[in-house]
């Protein structure tokens, strides 16, 4: 007869108690941050085709979302604004109207929801007639300017109120820049949340859709998101952007990039985010449409990969579905 085995480490798998008792990670509603899209009009929603389940809302209709995420433990949400072409121009001057979907946004969420942070993207695809994040001369992106255009954009939220400022453009130099018009308007608690390894991905197509981008792209964003080859850059881009001043990080796509994450987290020991992108989401949403996969279970777990890897959160648009299921009691075991 073999001799039985000393360390059998299926003894802490064998029952839920202790599977719990031993999990070395948690998942929690305070982990999350939700992206919300914003539409015109009042009482007014807009269903994204290519990505089930998530509405653009009107501004009255975000204030009650964000109302009910706070209600159910979410700490933050993340505004996008769906932009109507007749405000988009090639030196995209509605991204710092401070009466845009977004600034209006912040302010009726803040006036009725205080205690949730609002978050807010910087980068002037959604108001640029090209659809490109920063401004286009000639056919190319001039990198100089576009920072001057995304200063004035982070500017007029944190005037409108937003906890967080997320610049998603990978301009050169833009963290220091708004940091630095920040200090000097005296916008000293206003917090940025850098895109600082933001990949050239082929994940982002329904977001493109939602925010109404994907029509006016010209080319691609290969000259200013990072080459999804390339690890080491992606670590000199979270330096530079931490030197420049960011008070956490992002790493984005999410699962497809978890590597970066966990190499982020162990090398600069800040707060460190991923991303879980469109493409992400409606990949599982389309699987458990079709009864491939088992939805509820597929989500969760896709969640706590984030966890796993080292981040201290995920902007996830499944944020209600999964911060419900943690309040019914859900734990995984």
């Amino acid at each position: 007869m073999p001799k039985p085995p000393a360390p059998r480490l299926r003894r802490l798998r064998r029952t839920p108690a202790l599977r719990s008792l031993v999990r070395e990670d948690r998942l929690s509603a305070d982990d999350l941050i939700w992206p919300v899209f914003l539409c015109d009009g009042e009482g007014a929603t807009q269903e994204v085709a290519s990505m089930p389940g998530v509405l653009r809302r009107s501004v009255d209709l975000t204030v009650e979302a964000a109302a009910d995420a706070h209600e159910a433990g979410i700490r933050a949400i993340c505004l996008f604004p769906y932009t109507d072409a007749a405000h988009k121009s090639d030196l995209c001057e509605e991204a710092w109207n401070p009466e845009n979907l977004s600034n209006r946004a912040i302010r009726a969420i803040k006036a009725e929801v205080p205690d949730i942070a609002v978050m807010t993207d910087v980068a002037l695809d959604p108001y640029n007639a090209q659809g490109h994040d920063g401004i286009v001369r000639d056919g190319q992106i001039v990198n100089d300017e576009s920072v001057e255009a995304l200063v004035r954009m982070a500017l007029a939220q944190a005037e409108a109120g937003a906890d967080i400022l997320g610049p998603s453009d990978m301009m050169d130099g833009r963290i220091g820049a708004i940091r630095d018009a920040l200090e000097a308007a005296g916008h000293i608690h206003t917090t940025i949340m850098s895109y600082a390894a933001k990949y050239a991905s082929a994940f982002y197509g329904p977001f493109r859709d939602a925010v109404g981008a994907s029509g006016a792209l010209k080319g691609d964003k290969k000259t200013y998101q990072l080459d999804p080859f390339n690890a080491e850059e992606g670590l000199r881009c979270v330096a530079r952007d931490l030197a420049e001043g960011a008070d956490m990080v992002m790493v984005k796509p999410g699962m497809p990039y978890l590597d970066i994450c966990t190499r982020v987290k162990e090398r600069f020991c800040v707060p460190t985010f991923a991303y879980q992108v469109s493409g992400e989401y409606a990949m599982i949403r389309a699987a458990a449409g079709n009864g491939w996969i088992d939805g509820e279970k597929a989500m969760m777990e896709s969640l706590m990969a984030f966890r796993r890897a080292g981040c201290d959160g995920v902007l996830t648009y499944f944020a209600p579905e999964a911060a419900a299921l943690i309040r019914a009691g859900w734990d995984g075991a």
